[in-house]
């Protein structure tokens, strides 16, 4: 695979398309239209069926059949499909936050009658960052979190960087008021990022959570719901914790990368324009990102326009899959 391919597989990634849907489009956009036939012998190494594979293509709109017979594929214009797919993935994460509701019902329906003090523990108060320090601390694996305010300890994570440091993997999905918080994208993201974190961002985060090596998991409400941390839930195996699990994964599938625009060489790009495009891809408030970076609005604008203009992009999401594209972002 080359590295051009590569890079574009990574995209596609993200946006949710599975390797074999990855792998056959790919091949469609170096040979132009294909039969099923041909794709089958081209693509020989998947898991799917190539007809299950191109019925995906077609309702993702990254690809159509051609031809009076209608027995060959084509790639077409992505743009209508990431409209479509956009709009899935927004449906999706909204069904993530029923199924969550349904899993803590179908839960307190099942242990009605028993115990639940070592399934759920609520917390408050001065004893929440106490609680939360002694169970991160054992952190062994992987730690996943979904980031939002309001935060029950400020200022740098030191915490967070011993952990990678010791081989611990941490996967955030931020979400856009964690970057609007003064001082937190310098002081805490980005050196958790540059430490070795794997960074996403997400217009929309249907909770605050933490989860602790896919055994217990931490639940609060995020910003847009409650302006100050009363309460935590701490959750043990159950099938809640399971729920909450598979939301974070598939937030994390719908959500953009952060982390490889931080550090990276590309000498078209200055450093600022490249902390630019990092920050418009969290969905950050013009201020807030004239702010972080330490110019005026009216800087801002001119790099802004200066970037577009060397793009061709018309618009910010044309700005932002160009940015993609080239490895920026």
């Amino acid at each position: 695979m080359s590295p051009l391919d590569t890079e574009r597989f990574d995209h596609l990634k993200v946006l949710g398309l599975s390797n074999d849907e990855i792998k056959v489009y790919q091949h469609l956009l170096r040979t132009g239209p294909s039969s099923i036939t041909e794709l089958d012998e081209a693509v020989p190494d998947r898991e799917a069926t190539i007809d299950a594979t191109l019925g995906g293509l077609v309702q993702a709109g990254l690809a159509r059949r051609s031809g009076s017979d209608h027995a060959r594929f084509l790639p077409v214009p992505p743009d209508a499909g990431l409209e479509a797919m956009t709009l899935r993935r927004e449906s999706e994460l909204k069904q993530a936050r029923i199924e969550v509701l349904n899993a803590y019902d179908e839960f307190r329906r099942t242990v009605h009658n028993e115990s639940t003090t070592h399934l759920i523990e609520v917390v408050t108060g001065n004893a929440i960052v106490e609680r939360i320090h002694q169970i991160k601390g054992g952190a062994q694996r992987e730690i996943l979190a979904i980031d939002s305010p309001p935060y029950y300890i400020g200022g740098p994570n030191q915490e967070e960087i011993d952990h990678l440091k010791r081989g611990v993997s941490y996967r955030v999905v931020y979400s856009p008021e964690s970057v609007e918080v003064p001082g937190y994208l310098t002081e805490n993201i980005l050196p958790c990022v540059e430490a070795g974190e794997q960074a996403r961002v997400l217009p929309d985060v249907p909770a605050k959570l933490t989860i602790i090596d896919g055994s217990v998991a931490f639940v609060s409400m995020s910003v847009r719901d409650t302006d100050v941390n009363r309460s935590l839930l701490i959750i043990r195996p159950s099938s809640l914790l399971t729920a909450l699990i598979g939301m974070f994964e598939l937030c994390w599938r719908n959500a953009l990368p952060l982390h490889a625009s931080v550090g990276a060489e590309d000498d078209r790009l200055e450093p600022i324009e490249r902390r630019l495009l990092a920050l418009l891809a969290t969905g950050a408030a013009d201020d807030t990102i004239a702010r972080t970076l330490g110019i005026s609005r009216r800087t801002f604008f001119r790099y802004l326009e200066r970037l577009m203009n060397r793009t061709g992009a018309s618009t910010r999401f044309q700005l932002a899959l160009h940015a993609a594209r080239e490895n920026w972002l």
